[in-house]
């Protein structure tokens, strides 16, 4: 059986649909950024989802050519992440997507390193003939956080993120959104085959305790 990451690691991508404090450990992604709205057809944020998914599996299939990559075992491809920012803005604004900062983002096992990254890249490129030269290697440290599972339309997420606030509040945090800590969510559901109101997407913010300056 391939290693599932949603199923080995239910805490981060299985939070229940109420409001948790958890502590995220460093974790290694590719991800490519972009603004602006990610419904525009054709637009930059489709064009970033299609590098991400060209390197992730890349790496993901390795084992059937020569290329060899140290520790590495079989393993189902993580979910698209997502971080969202927009200038002068605590969080996310909904009516103004156009405004949107984000970076896109696919989860690589511990196992993959700078050498199988840029293997993957040089192959992806020779395959696709494009230019994967804004998909990069990252590590993210995300530290403390408030999360929820929010069902249903994306549009729908300031409800949950309420809710969030408020529990973390009454809990003794406060959300800590900053450019290097932002609005983060992880998407359970395919939105081309999962019926609106049935979509499931983890909400993460930041937050620290609140005596901190």
């Amino acid at each position: 059986m391939a290693f599932d990451y949603k199923k080995e690691y239910k805490e981060f991508y299985q939070p229940k649909n109420k409001p948790e404090i958890i502590t995220v450990p460093p974790m290694n992604f590719i991800t490519v950024r972009g603004k602006g709205d990610p419904n525009e057809e054709g637009g930059e944020y489709k064009d970033a989802l299609e590098l991400l998914y060209s390197i992730a599996y890349t790496i993901k299939m390795s084992k059937k050519t020569d290329y060899r990559i140290d520790g590495y075992f079989d393993y189902v491809v993580p979910p698209l992440e997502g971080l969202w920012a927009q200038e002068g803005t605590v969080g996310i604004d909904y009516s103004r997507k156009k405004d949107l900062q984000w970076t896109a983002m696919i989860r690589v096992p511990d196992f993959v390193t700078r050498a199988d990254f840029d293997w993957a890249v040089e192959q992806a490129t020779k395959k696709k003939k494009c230019d994967f030269s804004k998909v990069k290697l990252t590590t993210f440290n995300e530290g403390l956080c408030v999360q929820c599972m929010h069902t249903g339309s994306y549009d729908d997420e300031p409800a949950t993120v309420a809710l969030m606030n408020s529990f973390a509040e009454r809990m003794g945090y406060a959300v800590d959104i900053t450019n290097e800590r932002q609005h983060h969510e992880i998407y359970l559901s395919d939105p081309r085959k999962t019926a609106t109101e049935k979509l499931k997407t983890v909400i993460r913010h930041p937050v620290k305790k609140q005596c901190e300056r």
